[in-house]
């Protein structure tokens, strides 16, 4: 293995005095099993947010669970298909009997390393429905919630990338499901009235198995060797020569949720490295 996903450290996790941190409120976690959408479930139940976690990896989201109680936070774990409108229905509805929702963060995503004319439409559709429907779906799902809510505040996040800004070789659809989410926040934004509001953080590449998993894709589609993708594909245009950790990636969206975060209304959090923005 030539990535680890660290393991996750609480002390790492960004605290933050907000009113709206609190238990009766409930923070919706997609991903909640592994990486990055582990580490939010944990961060989120540390700042006291009643904090339930989708995956459908269910051993891994109930360890998710179990770290987040350890370290003093409440997380109730619900296996979901969020490819299935019916099981996302169902979790969004059990959500709300544990207290008033006010925060959905979109972070299930995976990676298909293929060409455009290669790619195969099957996953092309996976992908589709994973990375972008079923963030639409509970957004759609979520919003009405958070507009009953006491301030009629509410808060999504939607995890972007890179890959929502520039486009690399045999990620078209990964590609696509990025930009596409960095729209659905802004339209989300757009008809918020600055009450619901919605942003997405993008990243470079992360410690994390969804990473490590492409690197044999990369190496023989571009013919080059594991270590070469890491340091000329992954990190190669970062002028932080280091991969960011899931917990440094929560406690961004930790920020975006805040009372810190007002004025973000569909932006962005571009923190890659300077990837995108320096040559």
């Amino acid at each position: 293995m030539l990535i680890r996903e660290p393991e996750i450290n609480s002390d790492e996790t960004l605290i933050i005095t907000d009113k709206n941190f609190d238990t009766a409120n409930v923070c919706i976690v997609t991903g909640a099993g592994t990486g990055i959408g582990r580490a939010t479930a944990i961060a989120a139940a540390k700042n006291q947010l009643m904090t339930v976690g989708l995956d459908i990896n269910e051993e891994e989201g109930r360890k998710t669970q179990k770290i987040a109680r350890d370290n003093g936070g409440q997380m109730v774990f619900i296996k979901t298909d969020l490819c299935n409108d019916q099981d996302v229905q169902s979790s969004v509805q059990e959500a709300s009997k544990l207290g008033q929702i006010k925060y959905l963060a979109n972070i299930a995503g995976i990676q298909h390393i293929n060409s455009v004319e290669d790619f195969p439409m099957e996953k092309y559709d996976l992908m589709q429905r994973l990375m972008l429907r079923a963030p639409f779906l509970l957004s759609k799902l979520v919003i009405p919630h958070m507009k009953k809510s006491s301030d009629q505040i509410g808060v999504i996040a939607n995890m972007s990338s890179i890959h929502g800004h520039i486009c690399t070789v045999n990620k078209p659809v990964y590609n696509i499901t990025k930009f596409g989410l960095r729209a659905l926040s802004q339209s989300v934004s757009a008809e918020g009235n600055g009450k619901i509001r919605s942003f997405t953080v993008s990243t470079g590449f992360v410690k994390t198995q969804l990473a490590e998993k492409q690197i044999k894709a990369q190496a023989e589609q571009r013919a080059i060797s594991k270590e070469e993708v890491i340091k000329n594909v992954m990190m190669g245009k970062s002028r932080i020569k280091k991969m960011m950790t899931p917990m440094e990636v929560a406690n961004m969206i930790i920020y975006g949720f805040s009372r810190h975060a007002g004025y973000l209304v569909g932006g962005d959090l571009l923190f890659d490295g300077g990837s995108v923005l320096t040559y």
